[in-house]
């Protein structure tokens, strides 16, 4: 086989672990080796923050005997130090080591040349994902000091890579919750707050939590059993997506996802949703969760906040910005000043009013109250 078609295999087995993870936190140690697979490195890790200073962290196998050890490292860890000013400054949602230290530090430093070194590793891919306004989340793809740096063309892999595990972590983030982690978790979809459809090999709707049951009649409706749109286009948008899903096949696994957004009657608002493919269940999860051995698509439906600060991820996607510059459009947009988002963002003034101005250059607005109109214009707050 050629190499070519080893990437693309060993990508699409990753794409499928990630999804495999969506609804059962088990299993994301191994999709994140699946991710490490897709680059031939050591193992990966994803650390999640939530807004109220919590956080928690996921290691691959590989890379769990080094936890304790980097406990002792942690506060030395300069890449960790650096990564939210210098990855806003990169204008990336995906950065390695040549965007974070210097070569000098990657020669000198303590981390690198006694931690990293003493394990057997180097480099880092890192990307960033917002699979909810309160959450940010790293995943960060570890190699071993033998291999060379990484490329700019596997960086954009990781990109793409990231998109799914932030659509995936759209539920199985809510799922970490230590309370819901107690739950079945049948009774756990029905406390996570967002609308949790899952949906068979013909699209009928198969489970619903009270939070999907809550949101269907206005702009999306239940139809002889299955999931449809009020609105004739997107209908038409939500049908074509939902068979994709259910076909399953890899290049539409693979593509990168997208949220749906349908309009309602009752709410300027609209609803976005989004669609994880989930392959046949067995084993304990689908003991756990019989409906999941017929569930070949998951929808999650999300009701956007009146007034709330917008979905970063949301932004980006309809604006074109980067995840970064979204994040502070999304704060500056409410009517917080630069000084106040970079606070919350933990990046200098400097950095944020920089940021700022390419937001503007994107979005083609010149003033932050031209910003908070354009996002209520498109009812993203």
């Amino acid at each position: 086989m050629a190499q070519g078609d080893e990437g693309r295999d060993a990508f699409i087995a990753a794409v499928e672990a990630i999804y495999g993870a969506a609804v059962e936190y088990s299993n994301w140690p191994d999709a994140l080796q699946a991710i490490a697979n897709v680059f031939g490195d050591v193992g990966a890790n994803l650390l999640w923050v939530r807004d109220d200073g919590g956080f928690g962290t996921v290691l691959s196998p590989a890379l769990a005997p080094m936890a304790e050890d980097y406990e002792k490292w942690q506060h030395q860890d300069i890449r960790a130090q650096h990564a939210a000013e210098n990855s806003m400054l990169a204008r990336l949602d995906v950065v390695t080591d040549r965007h974070l230290v210097t070569p000098r530090e990657i020669e000198e430093h303590p981390f690198y040349t006694q931690f990293l070194a003493s394990n057997g590793l180097r480099w880092l891919a890192a990307a960033k994902v917002s699979p909810d306004p309160r959450i940010l989340v790293w995943v960060s793809v570890q190699r071993s000091r033998t291999k060379e740096p990484f490329a700019d063309a596997e960086l954009e892999t990781l990109a793409r890579l990231a998109r799914h595990i932030e659509q995936a972590l759209r539920l199985s983030v809510k799922l970490f919750d230590a309370e819901l982690s107690k739950l079945a978790l049948v009774d756990a979809l029905a406390r996570v707050g967002v609308g949790v459809l899952a949906l068979d090999a013909l699209g009928r709707v198969v489970f619903d939590n009270p939070a999907a049951s809550a949101l269907l009649g206005d702009g999306l409706v239940l139809a002889n059993g299955r999931l449809s749109a009020s609105a004739a286009d997107d209908r038409k948008a939500l049908d074509a997506a939902i068979r994709r899903m259910i076909r399953g096949a890899p290049g539409d696994i693979g593509c990168a996802p997208k949220p749906l957004m349908i309009r309602r009657e009752r709410s300027a608002h609209p609803l976005a949703l989004y669609l994880l493919p989930i392959a046949d269940s067995g084993g304990d999860l689908a003991m756990a969760a019989p409906f999941l051995t017929q569930t070949r698509t998951i929808v999650l439906v999300i009701d956007p906040q009146a007034g709330a600060s917008a979905d970063p991820a949301l932004l980006r996607d309809l604006l074109g910005l980067t995840l970064g510059e979204a994040r502070l459009a999304a704060l500056v947009g409410t009517g917080l000043a630069p000084k106040g988002a970079a606070a919350k963002l933990g990046i200098t003034e400097s950095t944020a009013r920089a940021v700022l101005k390419s937001v503007f250059a994107k979005t083609g607005v010149s003033r932050q109250s031209e910003l908070a109109a354009l996002l209520a214009r498109l009812v993203l707050r």
